[in-house]
C-alpha cells in the first residue's frame, strides 16, 4: 500500500526517485509550457535547464501532459516529471487528476516527491488524494504475471511550506482517510465473486470496521427468514451462498444528525432465471458497488471522527438460476409487508433495496440515501462517468449534486415522473418489480419510482444509480483505474460532513 508523508525541504534537494513538478500553457503568443508552483522558484541555473529540456521535448502544459527529463543539473532526483495542469486557475479536481495521472505513469518507481502549487486551503488534500488514488493497484491474484507487472509507487512525499503545521497535517490525514475508503470499495468490487459471497462480504465489513467506533450486526438467512426480509431471501434463493443483511452504526458522542445509507450488494448477478447474455457478464462481480460505497463511506466517517451519526446497510445476495431460484410470476413479501410480483428476476437490486430502505427508516434518519448499480438505462442516459441522482426532496438532490462537484464526482440530477408509477400496478400483488412498458422507457427513472414506494412520506430520501461510474472497463484516466472505481464514497463522506456541521 502506498504511504504518504509531508516535507518542508527544498524540493530540488529531496532524496527521491522521481520529482514531480507542474506546468501550464505559456499563453498568449508564446508556445510551450511554463513552470508553476515550487518549480517556478528553483534557482536560476536549474530552472533554466528544466525549461530548456521541457521545450526541447515539446511540453505543452495542457491537462494530462506528462514529460520526463533527466534530473541532472536540476534536482537530486534522477528523474523529473513535469505534469500539465492546463490553464489556470487550477482547481482541486485539476490537481487530483494531474497527480493521479502522474502516479499511474510512475508505477515501477519506489519513491516519488510532489512539488505542486497549493494556491488554496484544500489543494494539499486534493494532491494527496490524487496520489493515493492514482497509485492504486489490485494485484492479489497475480502470480506468474506479477514480475512483469510494474508495482505501484511505494512512498509519496508532498512538499509543503510547513510539514508540522496542524492544518497541513489535518489535510493530509483527511486525504489518507478518504482515499482509504475509496480504495476499500475498489478492492471489494475487483474481488472475484468466488471469494466474495454474501458471507465473505459480511466478514470483510466486519474486518474493515475493526478498531473503529462502529457497531456491526449481521443477519444470516435464519434471521432474515424470522424477520420477514422477503426481497433478500427471494433474490438469494437460487444460490448455494445465502444472503446477508449487514448493519453498521457509527454514533459519535454529541452528534444529533443522522445519515442512513443503503447499498445494493449483489455479489454476482447472472440475472437469475431471466438470465443475462454471456457477453461481459464477468463484470457482474461488481454489482455490489453500492454496498461497497456505503461501507467505504461509514469507515471513512469513523476514521475522520465526523460529528454525525451514520448507519450503513449492506443488502447482500447472489442472484443465480437454479431449481430453487425465484421465477417470473412469483410474489415476494418484502420487509414491512409490501408484496411484489417478480416479472423479471434480473431486476433484483430493487428487491433487496426495498428491504434495506424500510429497515433503515425504523431509526428515523434525517437523510436516507441508497446507492446502487441499478440499471443499464443509467449507462445509456449518462455514460460511465456520471451518477444519476433522483430524490423526493429538491434541496437534497441539489446538495448531492453540489457535494459531488466539490469532491470531483459527477452527479447529475434526474426527475421522478409521476406518470411512471402506474406502470408498476400488478394484477395479483401490491407492485410489479418492473414497469409494464418495459425497460426501454426511462428505465433509470422508473426504477427510482419503484424504490420510492418503500419510502415514507416526509422522509428525505435520494437514490444514486452508479451502474456506469462504479466500474471502468476502459483505459484508466486521471486517478481513476480500470475496474472498480469506488465512486460515491467521496460524495457520501462530503454529505456526512455537511450534515454534521448543521448541528
Amino acid at each position: 500500500m502506498t504511504t504518504l508523508s509531508l516535507s518542508s525541504a527544498d524540493a530540488a534537494t529531496l532524496s527521491t526517485d522521481v520529482l514531480v513538478v507542474a506546468t501550464a500553457p505559456a499563453g498568449g503568443r508564446k508556445k510551450g509550457a511554463v513552470l508553476v508552483g515550487p518549480a517556478a522558484s528553483f534557482k536560476a541555473a536549474p530552472k533554466r535547464r528544466l525549461e530548456e529540456s521541457l521545450a526541447a521535448l515539446g511540453a505543452t502544459g495542457k491537462a494530462g501532459d506528462l514529460v520526463r527529463v533527466p534530473g541532472t543539473g536540476i534536482a537530486s532526483a534522477p528523474i523529473v516529471l513535469a505534469v500539465g495542469l492546463g490553464s489556470g486557475p487550477h482547481d482541486d479536481e485539476a490537481l487530483r487528476r494531474a497527480v493521479g495521472a502522474a502516479l499511474r505513469s510512475l508505477a515501477g518507481h519506489r519513491r516519488v516527491a510532489l512539488a505542486l502549487p497549493q494556491e488554496t486551503s484544500s489543494a494539499l488534500d486534493a494532491i494527496a488524494q490524487g496520489a493515493l488514488l492514482g497509485a492504486y493497484s489490485f494485484d492479489s491474484y497475480r502470480v506468474s504475471s506479477k514480475s512483469a507487472t510494474k508495482s505501484a509507487v511505494d512512498r509519496v512525499t508532498v512538499v509543503v511550506a510547513d510539514a508540522k503545521d496542524a492544518a497541513t497535517v489535518a489535510s493530509a490525514n483527511h486525504a489518507k482517510a478518504v482515499a482509504g475508503g475509496v480504495n476499500l470499495a475498489r478492492d471489494l468490487v475487483n474481488t472475484p465473486s468466488q471469494d466474495l459471497t454474501p458471507a465473505d462480504f459480511a466478514a470483510a465489513a466486519t474486518e474493515a470496521a475493526a478498531g473503529l467506533p462502529i457497531e456491526i450486526e449481521v443477519l444470516d438467512e435464519d434471521a432474515l427468514t424470522a424477520g420477514g426480509y422477503g426481497g433478500l431471501l427471494g433474490v438469494g434463493r437460487g444460490s448455494v451462498n445465502p444472503p446477508r443483511l449487514v448493519r453498521l452504526a457509527y454514533r459519535p458522542e454529541g452528534a444529533t444528525r443522522h445519515l442512513s445509507l443503503v447499498g445494493k450488494g449483489i455479489t454476482f448477478d447472472t440475472g437469475g432465471i431471466s438470465i443475462k447474455p454471456s457477453l461481459n457478464m464477468h463484470e457482474m462481480k461488481g454489482d455490489m458497488g453500492g454496498a461497497a460505497a456505503v461501507l467505504g463511506a461509514i469507515v471513512t466517517a469513523a476514521r475522520l471522527g465526523l460529528p454525525v451519526n451514520v448507519t450503513s446497510y449492506l443488502c447482500l445476495a447472489e442472484n443465480m438460476p437454479s431449481g430453487s431460484a425465484q421465477k417470473p410470476g412469483d410474489v415476494l413479501r418484502t420487509y414491512g409487508g409490501t408484496t411484489v410480483e417478480v416479472l423479471d428476476t434480473d431486476a433484483e437490486g430493487r428487491l433487496v433495496l426495498a428491504d434495506g430502505l424500510v429497515r433503515a427508516q425504523e431509526e428515523k434518519p434525517d437523510v436516507l440515501i441508497d446507492v446502487a448499480t441499478l440499471t443499464g438505462a443509467q449507462v445509456v442516459a449518462l455514460g460511465i462517468r456520471t451518477t444519476g441522482v433522483m430524490s423526493n426532496d429538491d434541496d437534497l438532490r441539489t446538495s448531492i449534486h453540489e457535494a459531488g462537484k466539490a469532491v470531483g464526482e459527477n452527479m447529475w440530477p434526474m426527475p421522478q415522473p409521476e406518470e411512471l408509477r402506474a406502470n408498476f400496478d400488478s394484477l395479483v400483488a401490491d407492485l410489479t418489480n418492473i414497469g409494464l412498458v418495459g425497460r426501454s422507457h426511462g428505465g433509470m427513472l422508473s426504477a427510482s419510482i419503484f424504490l420510492k414506494e418503500f419510502v415514507k412520506d416526509g422522509q428525505r430520501w435520494a437514490h444514486l444509480d452508479i451502474a456506469g461510474p462504479s466500474y471502468n472497463p476502459l483505459a484508466a484516466w486521471g486517478y481513476t483505474p480500470r475496474g472498480g472505481t469506488g465512486v460515491a464514497v467521496r460524495t457520501l463522506v462530503q454529505l456526512a460532513a455537511e450534515l454534521g456541521a448543521q448541528d
